[in-house]
């Protein structure tokens, strides 16, 4: 073997289109493009233009914002946990925090905090150490012998902080 004897596979790579080459060639005269007027030309951007009318994405009215400040949790629901117990990923009686769920493969990645939910049914007793919790999930939590720990501190209520109305 030598180097002037490698090649591709056949069909590895393909030829591109040759265009303007006589119409027997299928992409003759105007080359796939159509007739005269500006998408014939090079150099088009006409996405979204209306000819000079006010384009729809601007017609419509504006609403809401994007909070810049918004954490973004991980969801966890309590029957995720029994599954990983029993799958012998997760230790019952062992503290479990969001490096614990990673590690167990229960969550991709921990982003601002684990936030825990109460979809399914939890047997074993486990110490839970998460950025926010549901009041019924606590309580499966509990019912099955465990603690649940929320790190997150509260949204401040109307009441709370003393609306004056």
């Amino acid at each position: 073997m030598r180097l002037n004897q490698l090649s591709d596979n056949p069909g590895a790579r393909k030829a591109r289109m040759r265009v303007g080459r006589g119409i027997g060639s299928g992409k003759g005269k105007t080359s796939g493009r159509g007739g005269k007027g500006q998408t014939a030309r090079t150099g088009v951007a006409i996405n979204g233009f209306e000819g000079g009318q006010m384009p729809l994405h601007m017609r419509m009215p504006k609403r809401g914002f994007n909070n810049v400040h918004r954490l973004s949790y991980v969801e966890v629901n309590v029957g995720r946990l029994q599954e990983a117990i029993e799958a012998g990923r997760l230790q019952a009686g062992a503290l479990v925090d969001g490096a614990a769920l990673v590690a167990a493969g229960v969550i991709r990645r921990q982003r601002d905090g684990v936030r825990l939910l109460a979809k399914g049914e939890i047997k074993e007793k486990l110490t839970l150490k998460v950025a926010g919790a549901s009041k019924a999930a606590i309580a499966a939590v509990e019912k099955a012998g465990g603690s649940v720990e929320v790190t997150a501190k509260p949204k401040p209520t109307a009441e709370a902080a003393g609306d004056k109305s």
